[in-house]
């Protein structure tokens, strides 16, 4: 049997859906009509569309956030033998897109506030093998660009941005996917610009990247059949990109939306003993693709907030380099003390431009109930499981 839905749940996709219906069975029905599915004017229309959006010249459309990341290593020639710098704390696609382009991931550890890369780390990483710096703008906040470019300046490496999480985000006025040699973004269903299956963009304000991007993406072909250089198959489809349209007109909206969420979270959150809120971007710029938490009580919190009919979850309770797989880069237990902190007290609450103020105010409740258990004699945060 199927477990009985959350009262609020974490993110339901259908009502995002339900409010857009009637754009997006127009597009979509467009894109039936016209019977073209692949390298058509709705994906040129989008890329044209999304370049706009971040101020960037090239905006090249691909099948997914994993892809976007994997072609825009081996755009700048990166491969075997090379060595690329990025975070612990991140999705394992942002890993898996550089060990497929041959690199290996080279971890630095992360600054306690807005777990994003430590700067004050990156320098003592870079060896004569590194290429490239792959900053991930977690959770919808940026990384600190300027100083980050300055480094990467100074030893002559690429900045390629993970802004898979970070659709719209900026850092100091100016939007994530434009301040590195190229941007890569996700339009996974959940994200605050997501389709309905999988779906990636790369941008760049560089044509020479940009013509070898678009190469890469269809198996290297100057024309059909005759290819120039290896490539793949990684497409972003038409009907995707149709969808992708209509979503991103409304994108500066839900932005807004999230933004007015997570302050009225902040806000209430922030006398609290046992639940810490995020730290805000000093400059304004973050999105809140994710509201996240911080608990000593981390999986207590989640049970509690779960029996009074409240979703939540966790991005990411594992570390990269504490998971089987990546074993092999050599780092144990205790290798990035704040990336394995962070594990094991962030919790993810539901915020989305759908989420009611009602709905809202109903989790900083629990919350504070929880708050006041946790700081009661004893300690002991419970409650009744539902049903």
């Amino acid at each position: 049997m199927n477990a009985e839905p959350l009262r609020i749940p974490f993110l339901d996709l259908r009502e995002q859906h339900a409010a857009l219906a009637p754009e997006i069975n127009a597009a979509v029905a467009q894109v039936l009509d016209r019977g073209q599915y692949i390298l058509g004017p709705e994906m040129a229309a989008f890329e044209r569309e999304f370049a706009g959006y971040l101020g960037v010249a090239h905006a090249i459309g691909v099948a997914s956030g994993t892809d976007a990341l994997h072609l825009a290593l081996r755009a700048c020639g990166i491969g075997a033998g090379d060595e690329v710098i990025t975070v612990p704390n991140t999705a394992v696609a942002t890993i898996a897109a550089i060990e497929l382009s041959g690199a290996t991931p080279v971890l630095v550890d992360v600054a306690p506030h807005g777990l994003n890369i430590d700067l004050a780390l990156v320098e003592a990483a870079i060896t004569s093998r590194t290429r490239a710096i792959l900053p991930v703008h977690l959770y919808g906040r940026s990384a600190e660009m300027a100083p980050l470019i300055e480094i990467a300046r100074r030893h002559g490496l690429r900045i390629i941005e993970d802004a898979c999480q970070a659709h719209g985000a900026s850092y100091h006025g100016r939007r994530v996917g434009g301040w590195g040699d190229i941007g890569c973004f996700s339009f996974y269903p959940t994200k605050n610009l997501g389709g309905v299956g999988d779906g990636g963009m790369v941008t760049t304000n560089d044509p020479a990247l940009a013509e070898r991007l678009r190469l890469l993406r269809t198996y290297g072909w100057a024309e059909r059949d005759r290819s120039v250089l290896k490539g793949m198959n990684s497409r972003l489809d038409e009907l995707q990109a149709a969808i992708l349209r209509v979503k991103l007109r409304h994108l500066d909206e839900w932005t807004a939306r999230r933004r007015a969420l997570a302050a009225r979270y902040t806000e209430a959150l922030c006398g609290l003993a046992s639940v810490r809120p995020p730290e805000a971007a000093v400059d304004g710029g973050h999105v809140y693709h994710l509201y996240v938490v911080r608990s000593p009580q981390r999986d207590r919190l989640r049970d509690f907030l779960a029996q009074r009919d409240i979703g939540s979850l966790v991005h990411y309770p594992h570390p990269i380099h504490l998971q089987e797989p990546y074993r092999e880069l050599g780092h144990g237990p205790g290798s990035f003390p704040q990336a394995e902190q962070a594990a094991v007290e962030i919790l993810s609450l539901p915020l989305h431009p759908w989420l009611t103020d009602d709905q809202a105010d109903e989790v900083i409740a629990a919350l504070r109930e929880f708050d006041q258990l946790i700081q009661a004699p004893g300690g002991a945060a419970g409650g009744s499981p539902r049903g």
